[in-house]
């Protein structure tokens, strides 16, 4: 069944569930790198650390996920294994009285976040067809960054009526995030499909589309560049902002995310979503610059929604872009090994992040990052270009 945007009764759940689940997710997202080094006294090459362990070592299992959800034919059982573990994370962090226990309770919410996120967009695919499969994401995209606005404007008022105590707002986080769990229990329907009956793990690599194995080149470099958010966030901090402002742009960056989400799924479908991805990768590449190179944070109020701006042109549609080449039984796996590629390198690059911030200068990984993005553009058209041409 779909409404009169297209859009079938699965996805519109599954958006909700995503609008609670980032609600309570960031609600504490944009505070724990400040409760880290302004509570615990951690120094920002930790917060460095810890966003590169928790991505990294989680983004391992991506792809074993989405493989087992395909080999299975049975989604729904990740999606609310993961969101499950997510739920759990937040009260752990409301225990935290030492960085790795941060750590630990970081990882489990990743480690969530892996188990689901793959299963969730096959089940995606799955529900959508191809003429709408760019609106598909992108309208659950807005809706989980809706959810991603009303979390930090909720962790505002918390900030002020809780007196900064970041625990209690922790601890409160688990509340929207077990509604949506109880959304997906009872709303999301999948339907019976007999499990594939190889036991072995077969994703030929040699059959795959060469674009595929391309776009997996370029996430590869620019990954290395695209360190954890938590810097942007240091970065205002660094700038002079209070906590609370800190925030309040973490809601503008999420806003503008929110907005273009959907719109940018719409002209993918249209125009195609290389040139959609080609664009949000020079963006970034502009945006990353001019944080290196600001010295006021007024600068600010302009940086984060133009990488709302990117992450609506690049995130989704990166994810219609792979379901395009590769065929329908096999997007869990797909999704998993374009994820774990870049989960993997996201560990080197915000260790890289951490250590260039703390030993050179606040500026630096955000000029190293902005580079990449230059170049993966630049691999992007010149290799898909050269592929074009052999197909032909």
């Amino acid at each position: 069944m779909k409404n009169k945007f297209g859009i079938s009764k699965n996805v519109f759940v599954l958006g909700l569930v995503s609008f609670f689940n980032d609600v309570a997710s960031k609600m504490i997202y944009p505070i724990v790198p400040i409760f880290l080094t302004s509570v615990l006294g951690a120094p920002v090459a930790i917060v460095g650390l810890i966003e590169g362990i928790a991505e990294s070592t989680a983004s391992i299992l991506k792809v074993i996920s989405g493989w087992l959800s395909d080999k299975f034919q049975k989604r729904k059982p990740f999606i609310v294994a993961g969101y499950s573990f997510s739920a759990i994370s937040k009260i752990l962090l409301s225990l935290a009285f030492s960085w790795p226990f941060v750590l630990i309770a970081r990882f489990i919410d990743r480690f969530g976040k892996e188990t689901r996120n793959l299963a969730r967009d096959a089940l995606i695919a799955e529900n959508s067809e191809n003429s709408v499969r760019g609106r598909s994401f992108g309208f659950h995209r807005t809706l989980d960054t809706l959810g991603a606005v009303v979390g930090p404007m909720i962790a505002i008022l918390a900030i002020h009526f809780l007196d900064n105590n970041f625990r209690l707002i922790f601890f409160l986080a688990f509340i929207p995030a077990f509604i949506g769990i109880l959304l997906l229990l009872f709303f999301v329907k999948e339907r019976k499909k007999e499990a594939n009956s190889s036991p072995t793990f077969h994703f030929n690599w040699h059959n795959l589309d060469p674009s595929f194995k391309i776009f997996l080149l370029i996430s590869f470099i620019f990954a290395l560049g695209n360190s954890s958010d938590a810097f942007l966030i240091l970065r205002a901090q660094n700038l002079g902002l209070s906590v609370v402002l800190v925030v309040a742009l973490y809601v503008l960056f999420n806003f503008t995310y929110a907005i273009f989400s959907m719109p940018a799924g719409i002209i993918a479908d249209k125009i195609g979503p290389k040139k959609v991805l080609l664009t949000g990768f020079l963006l970034f590449s502009a945006v990353y610059l001019f944080f290196g190179l600001a010295h006021s944070s007024l600068f600010l109020w302009l940086l984060f929604p133009a990488y709302g701006m990117y992450m609506a042109l690049t995130e989704r549609v990166g994810k219609a872009y792979i379901s395009n080449l590769v065929p329908q039984e096999k997007t869990g796996t797909a999704f998993g090994v374009y994820q774990t590629t870049i989960g993997l390198y996201i560990f080197f690059a915000s260790l890289i992040a951490g250590l260039l911030w703390t030993y050179i200068g606040v500026s630096v990984p955000f000029i190293f990052g902005s580079i990449m993005a230059v170049i993966s553009a630049f691999l992007f058209v010149v290799l898909e270009k050269r592929v074009e041409l052999v197909k032909i």
